[in-house]
């Protein structure tokens, strides 16, 4: 599976987990800079992860309208693993079932 991580200037240890979770494509944007607001999202990727402490509202509704384009999955977590983790695994069950 693919993921796209936005927010947060570097991943660490969540790398590492996501790939545990099943990620073999995972790709990060910081979302600070001013060239990521030409965001992109290619239609392979299977779920986008917001790092909401690290987004502004232009950045959202950018990452929102691209995926809305391909249909993506999109959640919403703070830039802690706890956190993220059920929001991702809440996300695959809703992407395999679809």
């Amino acid at each position: 599976m693919s993921i796209l991580v936005i927010g947060g200037d570097k991943l660490g240890s969540i790398t590492h987990k996501l790939s545990e979770n099943g990620f073999s494509d995972i790709q990060h944007i910081s979302g600070r800079k001013y060239g990521d607001r030409k965001l992109k999202i290619s239609c392979k990727t299977d779920l986008v992860l917001v790092l909401i402490d690290f987004v502004d509202h232009a950045m959202m509704n950018i990452i929102k309208k691209e995926s809305k384009k391909y249909g993506i999955k999109i959640t919403f977590s703070k830039r802690s693993w706890i956190h993220m983790e059920s929001n991702i695994k809440n996300s695959i069950k809703e992407i395999s079932l679809s």
